[in-house]
């Protein structure tokens, strides 16, 4: 039986531009390349699910515009059930216009449109999809209180949680508490904790509102940390060449998914997180960049 997947997420619009530099204000550059293509944390974390092998169910918002075609393109090609998906008439399609500079780093500006219209009207919808899955993952690329409910309706089940804090922002301990993991990068978790520059461990410590939660802080090239009440340790990555590491954290989030929906150990889950992290690192974009089961146990047998 694959693992069976829910998103209750973002789907956005990807129009990066590669260049050597950023520009500083007010200055412009000269860009490589151009390239547009599905993105979004949600949509992102959909796909990477997906090609992990994952039964996943997408719960989102799209407009009725150019774009949105984009979106059920990508789902459809990847067997992502789009059942519980709105084409959402007064909202445009979110975009995500980023800029990829020479080392592949990237700056990113998201104008969410259709995304902030998902409500907990559109989480009800997808009771039945959320009863019957092993794992739930949801952002803060959809409106908080969306984000909440899912949380909410997930536990009611008896689902396991996963909360990816970004983009970052405050976070009541009545939300948190609601997540079975906590996944931020070691920016968002600064943020949320409003300890930057402490410790990861510290700062990790200071989201944990239950026993029984888990934060893993992803570090790029240093791993991911995870913190528990009882303990925790550091995964390190896999050495690779880094390409782009836009969709770095969503190809993260999906691989965590999977591999605790499939009942590993919590330390190979975050293992085999990290080992499809560093293979969408390889390559240019977001969604296209998610890489295949094979390709995932290949890495982590070598």
């Amino acid at each position: 039986m694959p693992a069976k997947i829910v998103i209750v997420g973002s789907f956005n619009v990807d129009l990066t531009s590669y260049m050597q530099r950023m520009p500083g204000p007010g200055e412009t550059v000269s860009g490589d390349r151009f390239v547009t293509g599905p993105g979004g944390k949600g949509s992102n974390q959909a796909v990477a699910a997906a090609r992990l092998g994952a039964d996943v169910t997408f719960v989102g918002r799209v407009g009725q515009d150019v774009f949105a075609p984009i979106a059920l393109n990508i789902w459809q090609q990847e067997g992502i059930n789009t059942a519980y998906v709105v084409q959402d008439p007064d909202h445009s399609t979110g975009v995500a216009p980023i800029f990829v500079d020479a080392s592949g780093e990237n700056s990113i500006v998201v104008v969410l449109g259709a995304n902030l219209a998902l409500s907990r009207d559109d989480v009800d919808r997808a009771r039945p999809a959320i009863a019957a899955a092993d794992v739930l993952i949801t952002q803060l690329e959809i409106e908080l209180d969306t984000t909440a409910y899912a949380l909410q309706v997930a536990r009611e089940y008896g689902v396991r949680t996963i909360l990816n804090p970004a983009p970052a922002r405050h976070l009541p301990p009545e939300v948190t508490a609601l997540a079975d993991f906590i996944t931020p990068n070691e920016t968002e978790l600064a943020a949320l904790s409003g300890l930057n520059g402490a410790p990861v461990e510290q700062m990790a410590r200071a989201l944990l509102v239950r026993d029984d939660q888990t934060v893993v802080c992803t570090l790029g090239a240093a791993g991911a940390q995870y913190v528990r009440r009882d303990g925790g340790g550091l995964i390190p990555a896999f050495t690779v060449n880094v390409v782009d590491t836009t969709g770095a954290g969503d190809a993260f989030n999906g691989g965590l998914a999977v591999a605790l929906a499939e009942g590993r150990a919590l330390t190979d889950a975050i293992a085999f997180a990290n080992a499809t992290a560093a293979l969408c690192v390889t390559r240019p974009g977001t969604a296209p960049s998610m890489p295949q089961r094979a390709e995932v146990d290949a890495l982590l047998a070598r």
